[in-house]
């Protein structure tokens, strides 16, 4: 019963066990030595990444240094060339010439015309208005005293203002005060410290012309334009009390007027000044001969349209929005607000020109609602209150027999004034919107300055046109500010084409031989300013000639030279108006940055 072969299973059994155990043992063995093979695969890629990322670090850094170099060097170049230009009109040549140039630019309420652009204190270009779409007018008999001519257009808001808007027309860099060139101003990036938050006032100024009847730099030594001299060989009256203003046979050699080209860093002491907000440059090709001083500071709400200073130079006046200000010079204290409470608050109401009376008891306003109204200072309230102009008023100024005042408007006329009566005794017509007017010192004279290029100059007793300042010698674009020299026998006046002239009047001179119009003589034309030139006016002496432009500097100019004998950056804006105390030692600015100053100038000294 016993079976012998029964304990041979359990053998078979456990071979097979051992078997499988090994293959197991096998391929694990296999499978732990392919984790080791992708763990060395692995780190290895890792090895890779790491020496990719570091290399493309170094390649960034190789980069960015690279381009700096690059934008260093460009940069350079871009300041080599632009310091060689020597002529502003060279590069826009092409643009003057022929029948398809636009029309001067337009001043008005808003981003797109040209007293935006000044105010907002940019480049060229944004704040020109598209050319007129009014036919072209045919010529008006201008200098007599009856009303505007019947062939001219009605009257009103200008064209462009009723038409959809056009596309801007563009300009290049550096030229027009656009929406006021894109300044930046930045057309005197040499020398120009950096300022942010700059105001947008938009104060309204005259209509577009019915047509166009004309055709970053650091650098030590100026490299501006110099300035033309006219050596016609015409002889010079005498006068007991001389003419500084007028040029001579043999003039001094000009030199480099374009002071913004300086770099104020590398200037040695004695060649610049500086204050906590401003700073002068004097012309290091000339013996220093002024030394300029901040005065008094005098905020303002809005833009600051004009300053003028009373006769005795005790008080100076300011015109910005719905209200004229007077100052004490001396202490810089308000000492008057005058603002008309009858006027409807809503909108914007720009006091575009005050004038005091030769005694200093009255001051007259004109304003963007076409009047003229003349204040009791003493007393704060209007006594006379002129209306007659169709558009905006622009400019006043008073006679110095404190009888008679001129004004000067966007509606193409000058109207003389007689204050006690109100009537208005003469009415002299032109082509387009006249935005300056000044009397002579004799009142004999007004002139006016329009947008059509040209300056007139009438007999205020006759009402007779006795000279237009125009032609080859004349302004390129719109004028907006003129000047009697102290003597009346010359006159100074500021462009939009970044130039001032001095003018020899034949008539104040007696070179007139009969009745007709005169042609004045251009004696100097001064170049320096990189943007418009929106303000013009001779110191007292007529030792000076100063002028504020967009590009926001203050220049005095030598009149016997044409050289620019200092530039003065005091404001964050266009300067938009200058006025030197009749007195002497003393001058203000209005800017658009909101601000009115007042400075000193006096003969410098050497320690």
């Amino acid at each position: 019963m016993y079976n012998s072969h029964r304990g041979m299973v359990p053998a078979a059994a456990n071979s097979r066990l051992t078997e499988l155990l090994d293959n197991i043992r096998t391929e694990f063995d296999a499978q732990a030595q392919k984790t080791l093979e992708y763990e060395r695969q692995l780190n290895g890629q890792l090895s890779e990444m790491e020496l990719i990322r570091q290399q493309l670090g170094s390649l960034e850094q190789a980069h960015q240094a690279m381009k700096a170099k690059y934008e260093e060097e460009i940069s350079r170049l871009t300041r080599e060339l632009e310091a060689r230009s020597s002529n502003p009109y060279q590069q826009q040549g092409a643009q003057n010439a022929g029948p398809s140039q636009p029309a001067p630019p337009v001043i008005g309420l808003g981003p797109n015309n040209l007293f935006g652009g000044i105010m907002s204190g940019q480049g060229s270009g944004a704040g020109l208005a598209p050319p007129s779409q009014q036919e072209p007018q045919p010529p008006v008999q201008p200098g007599h005293p009856q009303g505007p001519p019947t062939n001219l257009p009605p009257q009103g808001p200008p064209q462009h203002q009723q038409q959809p808007q056009q596309p801007q027309q563009q300009q290049q860099s550096q030229g027009y005060p656009g929406g006021f060139p894109n300044n930046g101003l930045s057309s005197i990036q040499g020398s120009r410290r950096p300022y942010a938050n700059e105001p947008q006032g938009y104060p309204q100024q005259p209509p577009p012309p019915s047509q166009s009847p004309g055709p970053l730099r650091k650098t030590v030594v100026p490299t501006g334009n110099q300035t033309p001299v006219k050596t016609a060989a015409q002889q010079y009256p005498q006068d007991a009390r001389g003419s500084p203003q007028v040029a001579r046979p043999s003039p001094i050699p000009a030199v480099g007027n374009s002071l913004g080209d300086l770099d104020i860093d590398r200037l040695p002491a004695n060649q610049k000044k500086e204050g906590a907000d401003w700073f002068v440059v004097y012309n290091p090709a000339l013996p220093r001969q002024l030394d300029v001083d901040l005065v008094h500071t005098l905020d303002h709400n809005s833009v600051v349209c004009c300053v003028r200073f009373s006769n005795d130079g005790k008080y100076v006046a300011t015109g910005c929005n719905r209200t004229a200000q007077i100052f004490d010079v001396k202490t810089g204290q308000k000492v008057a607000y005058l603002q008309d409470e009858t006027v409807d608050r809503e909108g914007d109401l720009y006091i575009r020109s005050v004038c005091f009376s030769p005694d200093g008891r009255y001051l007259a306003t004109g304003a963007e609602d076409k009047q003229i109204r003349v204040w009791d200072i003493q007393e704060r309230r209007i006594t006379h209150t002129f209306s007659g102009h169709d558009q905006d008023i622009y400019s006043l100024d008073f006679a110095r027999d404190g009888r008679r005042i001129a004004s000067g408007s966007g509606d193409r006329t000058v109207r003389v004034w007689d204050i006690e009566s109100g009537s208005v005794l003469l009415t002299l017509s032109i082509e387009d919107g006249v935005t300056t007017v000044a009397m002579s010192p004799d009142g004999r004279y007004v002139a006016a300055g329009s947008l059509d290029k040209s300056v007139r100059v009438w007999d205020t007793n006759t009402g007779n046109l006795i000279e237009r300042l125009e032609g080859n010698e004349g302004h390129r674009d719109s004028v907006y500010s003129v000047a009697f020299s102290p003597n009346g026998k010359d006159l100074v006046s500021g462009s939009l084409d970044r130039t001032i002239k001095m003018w020899e009047l034949s008539a104040a001179r007696g070179m007139m031989s009969g009745p007709g119009t005169g042609r004045g003589r251009c004696t100097r034309t001064f170049e320096g300013h990189k943007d418009f030139v929106l303000s013009v006016a001779l110191t007292p002496d007529g030792q000076w000639v100063l002028s504020g432009s967009k590009d926001r500097a203050v220049q005095f100019w030598d009149p016997r030279t044409g050289n620019a004998q200092l530039m003065l950056q005091g404001h964050k804006n266009s300067v938009i108006s200058v006025a030197p105390s009749p007195t002497g030692g003393l001058f203000a600015t209005g800017s658009g940055d909101m601000r009115a100053r007042i400075w000193s100038y006096e003969p410098y000294h050497a320690l």
